[in-house]
């Protein structure tokens, strides 16, 4: 198991409280974006509506809005290691520190 249920459905629980939650996009996904819609600016900041477990498979996922972007980025949907927070936000030492555990773990079980 990769993530631990119980802290994973507390911070879904939070996370479900706290929508819509400002983010920002994190290179790597702004390239999968890219990829997916050449000549398309990808904006940088996001706001996370809908949240949901995908369990070990995709962890928490969280589906994006862009301000004034277009149709299909509207309907984005990436796990929760691909964004970045502000660091003042309340919930932010606690979405980093299931990302670095959720990252670390899958790591160890890659090789």
């Amino acid at each position: 198991m990769i993530d631990n249920p119980v802290l994973t459905a507390d911070l879904l629980a939070r996370l479900e409280a706290a929508l819509p939650l400002p983010a920002f996009v994190t290179p790597y996904l702004a390239g999968a974006l890219r990829n997916q819609t050449p000549g398309t600016p990808v904006p940088m900041q996001c706001q996370v509506v809908w949240v949901s477990n995908a369990g070990d498979e995709g962890g928490i996922m969280c589906r994006l809005s862009f301000d004034g972007g277009d149709e299909a980025k509207s309907h984005v949907v990436t796990s929760i290691t691909h964004l970045a927070f502000d660091p003042r936000h309340a919930l932010t030492r606690h979405i980093v520190a299931y990302q670095k555990r959720r990252v670390k773990k899958l790591r160890r079980q890659n090789g």
